[in-house]
């Protein structure tokens, strides 16, 4: 499958209803710590949003959620995948992204028959505390020789200058967070965003 090179990934619909009109076709909503009723209005909120913009909705963590509501796409990160119906998640006609850190991480993500597998963090990430290194563009090129036309997500401190860097040693799509909703002008940078990856696109 092609995914758009552009990932973003906010914790709301209010970004979600922000920043999808721009431009943005493909866009994770993750949330932590909410009750189940404001989890639902949130998905169902970002669903139709993304459906108005024709971008494609990415659920994280909250895969029954995601089948309840008709969403078509899951994340998952490694625990919540070991914890995961991911028959039930397949029946449901949902895709399934995971996430990766090491090499044993790969290969149980490899063996659910993901739609797409992130690596990260590629750079330092303010986002969480993690107990691995970052991993340099180099394990990307690694990586990709792995999962071959499986579609890899470079993800953890990018920006937009660490683009060529990341898409020239093999990943397919960029994914950020912070470099946008920590942003002064978080509109600007999206721009700017979706304007260097149409160049990598386009070259």
């Amino acid at each position: 499958m092609k995914l758009d090179p552009f990932y973003l990934i906010v914790d709301s619909a209010d970004w979600i209803r922000r920043l999808v009109p721009l431009g943005v076709k493909l866009v994770q909503l993750r949330i932590k710590d909410q009750p189940e009723d404001v989890l639902r209005r949130e998905i169902a909120a970002s669903k139709i949003i993304c459906a108005d913009h024709g971008c494609q909705l990415i659920v994280n963590d909250y895969w029954q959620l995601a089948i309840d509501e008709g969403c078509d796409f899951v994340h998952l990160g490694q625990e919540d995948l070991a914890e995961a119906d991911v028959g039930a998640i397949r029946s449901a006609g949902l895709k399934l992204g995971v996430s990766t850190h090491d090499g044993e991480e790969l290969d149980t993500a490899l063996s659910v028959d993901p739609d797409y597998v992130a690596l990260g963090p590629v750079y330092p990430t303010i986002l969480k505390k993690m107990k691995w290194a970052p991993q340099g563009v180099e394990k990307i090129a690694r990586w990709k020789a792995q999962v071959g036309d499986l579609p890899l997500v470079a993800i953890g401190g990018l920006n937009p200058e660490r683009l060529p860097g990341v898409f020239e040693n093999g990943a397919d799509v960029a994914a950020v967070v912070t470099d946008i909703t920590l942003n002064a002008d978080p509109e600007a940078q999206t721009r700017e965003w979706i304007a260097a990856t149409e160049t990598w696109r386009n070259s």
